[in-house]
């Protein structure tokens, strides 16, 4: 996005922390070294950078070349470099800011044989890919967005417009293509790491640029908040691996409210009580656990608004009827659903607006205080149900006014793509770095479009068939087998593990899959607690004991893409691992429900890949999905 040139340009040198330390002997051996600890600061206008050391270099020397695999994963004292780059904004104002590296001095090897890899380090101590690892290569034109000169190595480019502060880590290594024999040994290289920033105006944040860009018409402004309203404006927005609408821009605060396009998951909503507040929905939405929907959303501190308030006020009134609750209960959280004043917002009370998506989900709006919630049906009218049953889940999320649009038009097909969720040149990329929703070619025929689910393993990644599996184009469907126990010797399971690895999933991605995975089979009567699919109690400390081990297997009540359809047109009701009984098991339609053990449903296999699964193309998109191989 094109941004006004204002001020002047601020070269930003970095606040370092050195860690200088000489390896030994090692074949990939090198050290860093870092002269001068000054403390300087540099303020212009409202800008203010701080930073250590105006002589800010790093060399390597002794150097011997290594494997990407483990130049971007060193961890030992004197094999990294980290450094901070912070700004302190009054007003509205928008600095660019880019981080480079500037060969200086006389190295004695090319540095067409050296790679730099950066990555920002998060709040709980793990690190962000910012950049894959990259031969030095010098730009040739600079940069009026940021004030980087010509002749630098661009390494990574981003904007503050608050008070902002975040860490980095540099690491440079010798290539493993580079062939050390008869150079003499000794071999330097030494770069100085700039950063550059240039204030401009301040961006727009995404809710603010997507009405800009609508049809005049479609929007709606109750004094509160400004709606977005139609039967398709181009408001979808990818986030996170998740295709999203924006569905309001709160007229003061400037935040954007997203419900994401499709179903993610299906559980019942309570255990009773019609109050989103201690419901398992609650839990369900804001769970900061490898299986939980807020743990598995990206960077979300930096994305969303963590204390939104979500209107869960009881309403009786008949559908059509938009009338604002007037906010007698509720409830503070990252991550809820819409209420009913919401969905009819979006389309003046009626039932064809683009947030009815052909299928059921639950709103947050009770009917009673007992046992009923609002429900938007597949036709697109409310109805209230009972919170014992098992419906949809669209989760909802607030995003911060600073929150940037960097990429797309707002259609399905090209979606809005946000700063810092919209990463380039992913190959060699681990897969098991990458977020829950996104697609993935695996397979063969017509069944190879797959989606991340979680990392529950921590270094593998759950993945599952994007849809049911097809024959011949038709949903291949199948019986559950005699009882409600999955193994790889019931019906069910003796297919997965038998038929669909040879004829669906063949050799080329066999050897991708882990050998066993355990497989929970917790036992989830009607209006019981999804947790109880995983664990021995509500508390989720403890893990069932009923489990099988399988290559393949079925996703279970609540978790994380087990709600997912992305066609209405065309769908099938399909089968997870779940049992209600001895005699049914879950089965996810429209809204979720359970099934005869003796009926056929559709599959959707669900399984585990390795660890070494690396990312080969594409960006993860439902229509440039991951291409992977084994590393």
């Amino acid at each position: 996005m094109n941004l006004k040139k204002k001020e002047n340009i601020i070269i930003i040198v970095v606040l370092v922390v050195m860690l200088i330390a000489i390896i030994g002997v090692s074949y990939a051996a090198f050290n860093f070294s870092q002269q001068g600890n000054i403390h300087n600061k540099i303020t212009t206008g409202s800008i203010t950078m701080t930073y250590t050391e105006d002589d800010n270099t790093i060399s390597l020397s002794n150097a011997l070349p290594t494997t990407d695999k483990t130049g971007m994963t060193r961890l030992k004292e004197g094999e990294y470099f980290d450094f901070n780059v912070s700004s302190e904004i009054t007003g509205e104002v928008n600095i660019n800011y880019e981080i480079s590296a500037k060969e200086i001095g006389e190295g004695t090897i090319d540095g067409s044989n050296i790679k730099l890899y950066l990555t920002r380090l998060t709040e709980d101590g793990t690190e962000e890919q910012l950049m894959t690892p990259e031969v030095y290569n010098e730009e040739t034109d600079s940069n009026e967005y940021t004030g980087r000169p010509a002749g630098e190595m661009s390494l990574y480019t981003s904007s503050m417009n608050s008070s902002e502060s975040n860490d980095y880590r540099l690491r440079m290594y010798v290539t493993e293509e580079y062939n050390p024999q008869g150079d003499g040994g000794g071999l330097t290289f030494k770069v100085q790491v700039n950063v550059y920033g240039k204030a401009g105006e301040k961006v727009k944040g995404v809710g603010e640029t997507i009405i800009e860009n609508l049809t005049s018409g479609d929007t709606y402004d109750d004094g509160y908040d400004t709606f977005i309203t139609g039967y398709n404006p181009n408001n979808y927005v990818w986030y996170s691996g998740k295709l999203w609408r924006a569905v309001s821009v709160n007229n003061e605060a400037k935040t954007t409210k997203l419900i994401t396009q499709w179903n993610i998951s299906a559980i019942p909503y309570s255990s009773g009580s019609t109050s989103f507040e201690g419901s398992y929905m609650e839990e369900w939405l804001n769970n900061t656990s490898a299986d939980g929907f807020l743990g598995n959303l990206r960077d979300y501190e930096k994305f969303i608004v963590t204390d939104s308030i979500w209107d869960n006020t009881l309403s009786t009134d008949d559908f059509g009827s938009i009338q604002r609750p007037d906010g007698t209960t509720t409830v503070t959280n990252a991550v809820g659903l819409l209420n009913m004043y919401e969905y009819q917002s979006s389309n003046n009370g009626g039932t064809g607006g683009y947030l009815n998506n052909g299928l059921a989900w639950w709103t947050i709006t009770p009917y009673n205080t007992v046992s009923r919630e609002w429900n938007v049906y597949g036709s697109g009218v409310q109805n209230n149900l009972s919170v014992f049953t098992a419906h949809g889940i669209r989760p909802s999320i607030n995003l911060k006014s600073n929150v940037k649009i960097v990429d797309g038009n707002g259609t399905e097909d090209n979606p809005y793509r946000l700063e810092g969720d919209n990463d380039t040149k992913l190959s060699g990329t681990l897969l098991s770095s990458r977020y829950s929703g996104e697609y993935i070619r695996f397979g063969s025929g017509e069944n190879n479009l797959y989606r991340i689910v979680s990392h529950e393993n921590g270094t593998e990644t759950k993945i599952t068939s994007a849809e049911p599996l097809r024959e011949s184009y038709k949903y291949k469907t199948l019986a559950f087998g005699d009882n409600g126990t999955f193994s790889n010797t019931n019906t069910i399971g003796t297919f997965l593990n038998g038929e669909y690895l040879t004829n669906y999933v063949g050799d080329n991605y066999n050897n991708m899959i882990e050998e066993s995975s355990t497989w929970y089979l917790g036992r989830v009567k009607l209006g019981g607690n999804y947790i109880l699919a995983k664990y021995a109690n509500t508390t989720g400390e403890t893990l069932t004991s009923s489990v099988t081990e399988t290559k393949v297997g079925l996703l279970r009540l609540g978790e994380l893409m087990s709600g997912q359809f992305f066609d209405t047109s065309d769908n099938t009701n399909y089968w997870i691992l779940t049992s209600t009984s001895a005699s049914d098991a879950w089965v996810i339609s429209n809204s979720g429900s359970a099934g005869s053990l003796n009926n056929n449903y559709g599959i959707k296999p669900a399984l585990n890949l390795k660890q070494n699964v690396v990312i080969t193309s594409g960006d993860g998109t439902k229509n440039n999905p991951f291409t992977v191989e084994l590393s």
